[in-house]
C-alpha cells in the first residue's frame, strides 16, 4: 500500500467510546502497515483524537427530550465535515437513520452479540423481579418492551456510561438495568450479566453490538476501510436499519429490530411500541439474498417494507404523546 497520511480518528470520550475506538484503532493502523502491538506506531498512523459530544454534557435528561440521538454524532460529524478528522466510530445505534450531506458509513466491522443483557443483585431474568421493582433504563425502546412483558416494573430514567449505572445499581437506585452486552464485552464485563434477553422476543435497537466507520462520501473507496469490512454484518444491520429509516426511528418511538442470516437469505424480526408497553406491533419476513445484485440493497428493502408495514397499522399509537 502505497504511503499515505495519517488517518485521524474522531471518537467520544466515555470509556466505552475509547474501548470500541481502541480496537478499531489497531485494526486501521494494521490495514495501514503498522503494527497494531506497537502503540506508538498505531498513534502515528491513526491518531485518536477525543471529542466530547452534547449528549455527554447532558445526563439528567431522556435523549428524546433534548434532540434524540444526533447529540451523540453532531461534533465529531462536524470535525469531519471540517477536515479535522478523517474518519469517526460510533456504535451504530446511535445514529440516525439520515446522515449529514457529504458523510456516510463507509464500513461496518464484524459485530458483537447484539442482545441485552439483564443485571440485577436480586433476581436471574426480568421474570423473576418481585412485584413493583425498580428498572432503570435511558432507552424508550427497553422501557417499553420491559412494561409489555411485565407492567407492574417501575421503570426510571437511568442514564450515564456503563461504570454509572452499575454504580446506581450498586448503590440500591434500582433492582435491575438493561444494558447492551456488546458494550460489556468490549469493557471486559462479559461476565456481570445475569441473563441475556431472547432477542426474537425483545429484539434490541437496530444496528445494536455493531460499529459504523462514518467517513467523508469522497473517501469512501479508501483501500484501509476495505480491510475492517465484514459484509454479513453490514448486510444484518442494513436490513434493521431499513426498518428504523420507515417507522422514523429515533429516541422518540420504540423499535427493536433483529436479522439473522440464514443460508443463502436473511430472516427480520421488527417491532414497535407504544411507550407504555400496552400496544406491540411486530412484522417478520425473509429475503433470498443469494441472488441479490446488491445484498445490501435487498436486506434494506426488507426492512423498509416491514417497517412500512408497521407504520400504516400502528398510526399514532407509537407516537410519543403531546
Amino acid at each position: 500500500m502505497p504511503m499515505q497520511p495519517p488517518v485521524r480518528i474522531g471518537a467520544r470520550g466515555s470509556k466505552l467510546s475509547l474501548a470500541q475506538a481502541g480496537i478499531m484503532q489497531r485494526r486501521i493502523a494494521a490495514a495501514l502497515g503498522a503494527d497494531p502491538s506497537d502503540a506508538d506506531a498505531v498513534e502515528r498512523v491513526a491518531p485518536l483524537i477525543v471529542i466530547t459530544t452534547s449528549g455527554d454534557r447532558i445526563q439528567d435528561r431522556r435523549l428524546l427530550e433534548v434532540g434524540g440521538k444526533g447529540l451523540f454524532t453532531k461534533e465529531i460529524e462536524e470535525a469531519l465535515l471540517d477536515g479535522r478528522i478523517d474518519c469517526a466510530i460510533h456504535s451504530l445505534k446511535d445514529m440516525p437513520a439520515a446522515l449529514p450531506d457529504g458523510l456516510c458509513i463507509a464500513a461496518i466491522p464484524e459485530r458483537e452479540d447484539p442482545r441485552d443483557a439483564f443485571l440485577s443483585p436480586k433476581a436471574q431474568r426480568m421474570e423473576d423481579l418481585p412485584q413493583g421493582a425498580i428498572l432503570g433504563t435511558a432507552s424508550l425502546r427497553r422501557q417499553a418492551q420491559a412494561l409489555h412483558r411485565r407492567p407492574d416494573l417501575d421503570v426510571q430514567m437511568l442514564r450515564g456510561n456503563v461504570d454509572t449505572r452499575l454504580a446506581k445499581l450498586a448503590a440500591g437506585d434500582a433492582d435491575a438495568i438493561l444494558l447492551a452486552l456488546s458494550g460489556l464485552k468490549r469493557l471486559g464485563l462479559g461476565h456481570l450479566p445475569q441473563s441475556l434477553l431472547d432477542p426474537v422476543e425483545c429484539p434490541p435497537a437496530p444496528g445494536q453490538g455493531a460499529l459504523a466507520i462514518e467517513t467523508r462520501l469522497a473517501d469512501i473507496g479508501a483501500p484501509w476501510l476495505e480491510a475492517i469490512r465484514h459484509a454479513p454484518s453490514a448486510v444484518a444491520v442494513a436490513a434493521e436499519r431499513g426498518a428504523m429509516a420507515a417507522l422514523e426511528g429515533s429516541c422518540k418511538t420504540a423499535i427493536g429490530a433483529f436479522a439473522r442470516l440464514q443460508t443463502g437469505g436473511l430472516h427480520l424480526i421488527v417491532e414497535a411500541l407504544s411507550q407504555d408497553g400496552v400496544h406491540r406491533f411486530r412484522r417478520e419476513g425473509s429475503a433470498e439474498l443469494s441472488s441479490a445484485r446488491d445484498p445490501q440493497e435487498a436486506a434494506r428493502a426488507l426492512g423498509l417494507s416491514l417497517g412500512e408495514a408497521i407504520a400504516e397499522e400502528a398510526g399514532d399509537l407509537i407516537l410519543p404523546p403531546h
